[in-house]
């Protein structure tokens, strides 16, 4: 038997979104979280001016990030420009970070939109981005339909933070290209 005892508070639903919009400002995790301004408790690792990257503290694999607008919003289309214009644009860093210090043979990148669809957190979109290997899915991910997770995440937080020290306003982490 393997024991995650941390995905209890997603099963049982007590991490999951009001559904009355006006609580969803108080309780969301992804607006709660830049308020606290608790980054390295909250596993923070940047904050944009539109949108802020942190550790998904139910990671599928090593590494999973995620890049989340401040605004409060469920759908793309609610989505200011300039937000969606930085979202990518983190994302795009964010896979290079992830391929240089995990040794990334590739990347997950992509949206769970809407509850149907697999989020979460419904009312507040995020992107996720999760580096892959080739072999990286084993007996135990395929049969028991559980993840094995060797690094815990102050650790992966530890050696991501580092390539976001740096960055300020246009400045990139060291080594990462600037956007053409």
């Amino acid at each position: 038997m393997l024991w995650s005892p941390w995905r209890y508070r997603y099963i049982a639903g007590l991490d999951r979104q009001p559904e009355h919009p006006a609580e969803a400002a108080t309780t969301c995790p992804f607006c709660r979280i830049p308020a606290e301004k608790r980054d390295a408790e909250n596993f923070v690792l940047y904050r944009g001016r539109h949108n802020f990257v942190l550790l998904n503290i139910h990671p599928y694999i090593n590494g999973h990030v995620m890049v989340v607008p401040y605004a409060h919003v469920g759908v793309l289309s609610a989505l200011p420009t300039e937000a969606g214009y930085e979202m990518f644009d983190l994302t795009r860093h964010l896979t290079e970070i992830l391929t240089r210090e995990y040794r990334a043979m590739g990347c997950n990148v992509g949206m769970n939109l809407g509850q149907a669809a697999g989020a979460g957190i419904a009312d507040h979109l995020h992107m996720h981005i999760m580096p892959r290997w080739f072999g990286d899915v084993n007996f135990v991910t395929t049969i028991g339909e559980t993840r094995v997770l060797p690094e815990e995440l102050p650790t992966t937080y530890a050696r991501l933070r580092p390539y976001f020290a740096e960055l300020e306003g246009n400045r990139l982490p060291p080594g990462i290209p600037a956007s053409a």
